[in-house]
């Protein structure tokens, strides 16, 4: 990893002279960071800035969150996106309440145990609520790393590429800086190689501004040519606004203007899986509400 120091001395400069003032660097609250951490996944970081404030004054603490309806937290929730996200969070609260005596394990390998946390997010938390010497590798990251150390990245992979790249000191600011400079200037699309402060050291700096990505996901399901994630939004939405349980029929009606008969197997389909991640109550009586 050829020039490694160098790197790292100017890009932990550039992370001191531009990083965004976001509430989340400011505290070393395990749960406070655990929340930002999960707002931010595919949300943008405006959104949350919005959202942050206003859920951590409901659900202040692990405890709070915890022991909450979990209807109010999907209704504290409205505007992220991703509900589901919201429903993990409180099983992960409730976790660390009845096992862990309500506090958050330090380690990164007993982190990655707990409902809803992944390695990215263990290793987050250990670093940024625990100051432990560990790599973290999101989507910005990866895409820094893979530009600045292709070799490297082609032989040892991401996670490490992101250890050898690790300083000894510093390992907070370090990974706070390759996220910062991967969300501001080594972007995905339009990479700024002109304004780079490392673009001496990066071998894929010129190609990277004709460079377009391209997508390798698969399609998402879709039903009358919209995603069944948008339909998954709206009925949250529409049992968010009505506060009590609401007919199928009438959330059909709801997420879909022509709603039809045929379409009754489509979104019975849709309500079940809702109900097994624990977003909604699918009802006997054939009716649906938030959980209890």
């Amino acid at each position: 990893m050829t020039h490694l120091k160098r790197i790292q001395k100017t890009l932990l400069r550039w992370y001191s002279r531009n990083r965004r003032d976001l509430p989340w660097r400011k505290t070393k609250n395990p749960y406070r960071i655990l929340l930002s951490e999960i707002m931010l996944q595919q949300t943008q970081v405006s959104r949350v800035l919005q959202k942050y404030p206003a859920f951590l004054k409901k659900f202040p603490d692990f405890r709070a969150l915890a022991h909450a309806r979990t209807s109010e937290v999907i209704v504290a929730w409205r505007g992220m996106g991703y509900n589901n996200r919201a429903v993990r969070l409180q099983q992960l609260a409730r976790e660390v309440i009845e096992t862990h005596g309500g506090t958050l394990p330090q380690s990164a390998s007993e982190l990655d145990t707990l409902p809803g946390i992944g390695r990215y997010t263990a290793h987050a938390l250990a670093c940024f609520a625990f100051g432990q010497t560990v790599p973290v590798v999101d989507t910005n990251v990866r895409r820094v790393l893979q530009r600045l150390f292709p070799k490297a990245l082609r032989k040892k992979g991401e996670w490490e590429t992101a250890r050898l790249a690790l300083p000894k000191r510093r390992a907070y600011n370090w990974n706070q800086a390759l996220m910062e400079f991967g969300a501001l200037v080594c972007t995905a699309t339009a990479p700024k190689c002109d304004v780079c402060p490392v673009k001496r050291f990066c071998p894929s700096a010129f190609p990277m501004r004709s460079r377009v990505r391209t997508s390798t996901s698969s399609a998402e399901p879709k039903h009358d040519g919209l995603p069944n994630r948008i339909y998954r939004g709206r009925i949250i939405e529409a049992l968010r606004d009505s506060g009590r349980s609401i007919s199928t029929l009438r959330i059909g009606q709801a997420v879909k203007p022509a709603y039809r008969k045929k379409d009754e197997a489509w979104l019975f389909a849709l309500l079940k899986k809702l109900q097994k991640e624990g977003l909604i109550e699918l009802k006997k009586n054939r009716s649906v509400s938030l959980p209890a």
